[in-house]
């Protein structure tokens, strides 16, 4: 009769695949969550206001008419970039620091 080649798992093993399968709905349960929440920044002391969801999809961009000058156009398109730049930073950040509750701080790349 031949031996089994493979040993039976241990206890240790199935708690660590079952807190591993419970991180991963966690995980997803969290980025549904991120991606309906909406982040809203300014730039250019509040000239440039951009909304965008967790998803990192802008939802609006709202633009002072006193900043709107014909002349300098290159300035507004550098407060709407730096709005959204921060944006895309505070999304990553969000996202960050809600992974960071689920893995105890342990940086997962490459997951989202």
């Amino acid at each position: 009769m031949a031996k089994n080649k493979f040993p039976k798992m241990g206890g240790g093993m199935n708690n660590m695949l079952k807190q591993a399968q419970k991180m991963q709905q966690q995980m997803e349960s969290m980025q549904g969550d991120i991606e309906n929440r909406i982040i809203e920044v300014s730039a250019g002391g509040g000239a440039v206001t951009i909304t965008m969801s967790g998803k990192k999809e802008v939802k609006s961009i709202k633009i002072s008419p006193d900043i709107v000058d014909p002349d300098d156009v290159e300035m507004l398109e550098d407060i709407i970039m730096a709005a959204v730049n921060e944006a895309v930073l505070k999304a990553d950040k969000m996202l960050a620091d809600e992974m960071g509750k689920i893995t105890g701080g342990i940086s997962l790349p490459g997951l989202f």
